[in-house]
């Protein structure tokens, strides 16, 4: 047996456990690559304040025009007053079957004084959030209920589609208006 023959034999056992080896790790790697593979995308909304534009705001000198040229048109101004702006943004991620994922929300709240210059610059995260609890009861509307009477005997007589609507306009055989029968 010549000695090239002799090499060829333990190369192709070396790499035949390399390619046994790679088949069993390719599992593994298909499985971690996965987890980053189908995340889904982040998105940005809202109007993102960025560390060096609030650097750039000086209470006591810049006004409302300054402060919009900065930083663009806020999210919110004060339900009663103009001189509280909001500037609130939140990167979030849609999952699938699940809830949005807000990953980073962050509000910036410019305040103004009289004269519509700056007063104080406040950051607030999530974590400055107060829970909100929802009131299921309905506000009643005077006149809409109905006695037991009415529910029994309210339709007697009606009969047809138009028959919850009175037939009155032109061309009905109706009293003139202003006439009483």
């Amino acid at each position: 047996m010549p000695a090239s023959a002799s090499r060829t034999a333990p190369q192709a056992a070396s790499w035949g456990g390399l390619v046994r080896r790679a088949l069993l790790a390719l599992p593994a790697v298909l499985l971690l690559s996965g987890c980053s593979l189908f995340e889904a995308p982040e998105i940005q909304r809202g109007n993102r304040v960025t560390e060096d534009q609030l650097r750039e705001i000086t209470p006591g000198v810049q006004t409302k025009a300054d402060i919009r040229a900065l930083l663009g048109s806020p999210t919110q101004t004060s339900t009663f007053n103009d001189n509280q702006w909001y500037y609130i943004s939140s990167r979030t991620r849609q999952r699938p079957a699940r809830q949005l994922l807000v990953e980073d929300q962050k509000t910036v709240v410019v305040e103004f004084d009289e004269r519509g210059v700056v007063d104080k610059v406040r950051v607030l995260t999530a974590a400055d959030g107060q829970p909100v609890s929802m009131v299921s009861r309905e506000t009643p509307t005077p006149g809409t209920e109905r006695t037991l009477l009415q529910a029994l005997f309210g339709n007697i007589g009606r009969v047809g589609a138009g028959a919850t609507q009175p037939n009155i306009g032109p061309g009905t055989a109706g009293p003139p208006i202003g006439q009483i029968r």
